[in-house]
């Protein structure tokens, strides 16, 4: 039940990156209109996108709440990561349409001096994302939700954007008029390395990944049970953001079945409180005799 309580608390995270973005791609597509900055334009529909992205996002937590059915024995967690994947498609899209685009303009020498207003617009906008990324984060590890933490990544790349956009509009001030387009460019190369980094975190959940130092940590602790004579096999997978573990253990053959069952129990409360796994398979076998 704390899962879905943690999903329901990271959906703020959701709603207050959607209100943001949404706010500042429009004062910033506005503005950029006015004030003739591709740079300041770039990040706007950069913004757009997120709010699509977002709104996956939230799709996403709502879907992860449902609990298990007829034919989702496990639950709905793993819509976390189709959302996020849904939200890397979204943006690597529009950032290579950004790059076209502000290329395009660099080759026909379409170049012009921004107002400085669009340049103090990127710079308060890289404050107010920066201030969303703070929350967000602190929000994804309390409750432990991969969406919202690659959303909260997403949020740093967009003050990071904004903060060059914001570099370069100054720039052409200088008669660098040059630097505002290559602004664009520099914006749209990250949004598609922020959209890869999504899509390759989702996908290597999707796959059943699993770290690897995770997994021997886990194995070693497990080890170290007094009546565990040997951690035999040990696999890991991720359903959403909950861990799921299978462990196979070796003990004494002489162990009634109420003695191994007290060992399991032990072996999953030591998996949920130090190593946050809340699910965990644990099979045990008698320790083979040695062979003459």
């Amino acid at each position: 039940m704390n899962e879905y309580n943690n999903l329901k608390k990271g959906e703020k995270g959701a709603w207050i990156s959607i209100i943001a973005y949404l706010c500042l791609a429009l004062i910033k597509l506005i503005i950029a209109s006015i004030g003739g900055s591709s740079a300041l334009r770039a990040d706007g529909l950069n913004n757009t996108t997120d709010v699509i992205a977002s709104i996956a996002v939230l799709i996403g937590l709502r879907i992860s709440r449902k609990p298990p059915d007829a034919d989702h024995h496990y639950g709905h967690y793993r819509a976390e990561m189709i959302a996020s994947l849904i939200a890397a498609f979204i943006m690597i899209s529009v950032g290579l349409q950004v790059i076209i685009g502000t290329v395009q303009s660099i080759v026909y020498s379409n170049y012009n001096q921004p107002s400085m207003l669009t340049g103090w617009t990127a710079l308060i906008a890289a404050f107010v994302m920066y201030g969303v990324y703070r929350y967000n984060l602190q929000l994804a590890e309390k409750v432990n939700s991969s969406s919202l933490y690659a959303a909260a990544q997403d949020n740093k790349s967009d003050a990071l954007v904004s903060i060059g956009a914001f570099i370069g509009i100054v720039g052409s001030q200088f008669g660098f008029f040059w630097i505002d387009p290559i602004a664009g460019v520099i914006v749209g190369i990250i949004i598609c390395k922020t959209a890869w980094g999504i899509f390759r975190d989702a996908s290597h959940t999707l796959t059943d990944g699993f770290d690897e130092e995770t997994l021997a940590a886990i194995k070693q602790s497990v080890g170290k049970d007094e009546e565990v004579l040997e951690v035999k096999d040990i696999k890991g997978r991720l359903h959403g953001n909950q861990a799921l573990v299978e462990i196979t253990l070796y003990v004494n053959p002489q162990l009634t079945v109420a003695q191994s069952h007290h060992i399991t129990d032990r072996i999953e409360e030591l998996l949920a409180h130090k190593h946050n796994v809340p699910h965990a398979h644990i099979h045990i076998e008698p320790f083979p005799k040695k062979k003459n």
